[in-house]
């Protein structure tokens, strides 16, 4: 992969980072249910990212508990149409196609992060900082990933991760990622979401 970003790159960061009048008490997780119901949305999820999501390993993803009462399922989900939002939402150039696959993968992990001694979980108090590259790990093995989708597989956690993401897809999905988490977050203490994928 060109590691070098190109100067409407980081127009395209620039845009996505720049977030201006962030109130938490106004931060309202209505978003999720938004997302859930917009059928343009879920097509294009369909569309690129079907075969991954009825694979049967990534159907396991069911079977681990992100936050609360929110499967790692419903999570990467969440975070693949988020990210298609924000892309659309702020104009952000970006192949969607690899946006979604790199979305959906980004927690491919495949244990409960939860469970100190569950098989996978080698680091049980350091699972924020060494998961993106279990996932992408992961991912390689049971997916034939680009160079794109591999960088937003194992930076979607930056800062944790010291090397920043190097494409606009992947700066689109840590920030999605984060977004979604901090929705999911907000929305479990107000009552549970409204679809459940499993």
């Amino acid at each position: 992969m060109h590691h070098r970003l190109t100067k409407e790159d980081r127009k395209a960061i620039i845009k996505v980072l720049d977030i201006k009048g962030y109130d938490p008490e106004t931060f309202d997780p209505k978003v999720l249910d938004e997302l859930e119901a917009n059928e343009e949305y879920k097509a294009i999820l369909l569309r690129y990212g079907g075969d991954i999501i009825f694979s049967e390993k990534y159907l396991q993803l069911k079977e681990f508990i992100q936050h609360g009462n929110v499967t790692v399922y419903e999570h990467c989900l969440h975070v693949a149409l988020c990210a298609i939002k924000l892309g659309r939402v702020l104009g952000v150039k970006c192949r969607e196609r690899e946006l979604v696959r790199g979305a959906l993968l980004h927690d491919y992990f495949l244990y409960d992060w939860h469970v100190a001694d569950a098989p996978g979980n080698i680091h049980p108090k350091l699972h924020g900082f060494y998961h993106p590259g279990i996932a992408l790990r992961n991912a390689t093995r049971d997916y034939v990933l680009s160079e794109r989708e591999k960088d937003i597989i194992h930076k979607h956690m930056w800062p944790l991760t010291v090397k920043p993401p190097m494409c606009r897809e992947a700066w689109i999905v840590c920030l999605a990622d984060k977004y979604s988490s901090t929705l999911e977050t907000l929305k479990l203490r107000k009552g549970k979401i409204r679809i459940n994928y499993a």
